[in-house]
């Protein structure tokens, strides 16, 4: 029954949840999605650029991540508008921008719903690499970053007051949201990657006694939501990436009733 694409699906869904979950923690915690979703939608502009100029998608869609990273906080220190607004003004430029290019390259053949949705039955072996080579740097990544990180998200004043960057801190986790936007994009899709990030974190916080075992919990929450929603799209012929997101809603909602567990810690 496991054919060496549906292995392949799994082995990749499976080395993207583990590392999006400590990092969708950070994202609730912050309340950062409208973030997530700008940099999400910033990928098109990436594939955009990437088939534009023939260069690699995930190096393309990283550097355009980054790109729309550093204007934010341009911009936020104009201090002329707030920040959702500026969030809103770029993720829905770059996702037009993107579309405009598109359609002007009419020498290339793009499959726009394969970009918006994902397709992790169609990933290659050296896709998986790229997955779990990316995911080992992200959770690296974290690691070096969790103190200072989860000291500016309690207090970002008292963070600075001793001396732990958060500004710096902030631009590096950035940087790590724009590295798992790259590899996450062929999995479940530019509209569903903020999505991955932010349900399995959101059901791992009403049972996670710490900030620790949340970021733990939320990326097997995320490989059980990867594994039931591939079985599920191969049984009910369904799209993978959505049928992913489905499981992991699935779980969240069981793990709302009153029964399962306690109320969720404060963070």
């Amino acid at each position: 029954m496991l054919d060496d694409f549906f292995t392949r699906a799994i082995l990749a869904g499976v080395g993207l949840a583990l590392a999006v979950g400590p990092l969708g923690c950070f994202i609730v915690w912050r309340r950062m999605a409208y973030f997530g979703d700008t940099m999400a939608h910033s990928a098109l502009l990436g594939v955009a650029l990437s088939l534009l100029f023939d260069i690699n998608l995930m190096a393309g869609v990283f550097f355009v991540a980054v790109a729309v990273s550093v204007a934010l906080i341009v911009l936020q220190r104009g201090r002329s508008l707030s920040t959702d607004a500026l969030l809103g003004i770029l993720s829905h430029s770059t996702l037009a921008i993107g579309l405009v290019l598109v359609a002007f390259m009419s020498w290339v053949r793009v499959d726009l719903m394969g970009f918006l949705f994902g397709d992790i039955l169609a990933v290659s072996r050296a896709d998986i690499g790229f997955i779990w080579a990316g995911g080992a740097i992200v959770l690296a990544g974290i690691w070096a970053l969790w103190r200072p990180l989860l000291a500016a998200t309690v207090n970002a004043e008292l963070a600075e007051a001793e001396g732990m960057r958060p500004e710096r801190a902030r631009f590096a986790f950035m940087l790590l949201m724009a590295l798992v936007i790259a590899i996450a994009m062929k999995i479940v899709g530019i509209l569903l990657i903020t999505s991955l990030l932010i349900i399995p974190a959101a059901a791992a916080r009403r049972f996670a006694p710490t900030p620790e075992a949340m970021a733990v919990l939320a990326s097997l929450i995320g490989v059980a939501a990867v594994v039931a929603g591939l079985y599920g799209s191969l049984s009910f012929d369904t799209p993978s990436g959505p049928s992913i997101v489905v499981a992991a809603l699935l779980l969240f909602l069981v793990g709302q009733i009153p029964a399962l567990g306690p109320k969720e810690p404060s963070t």
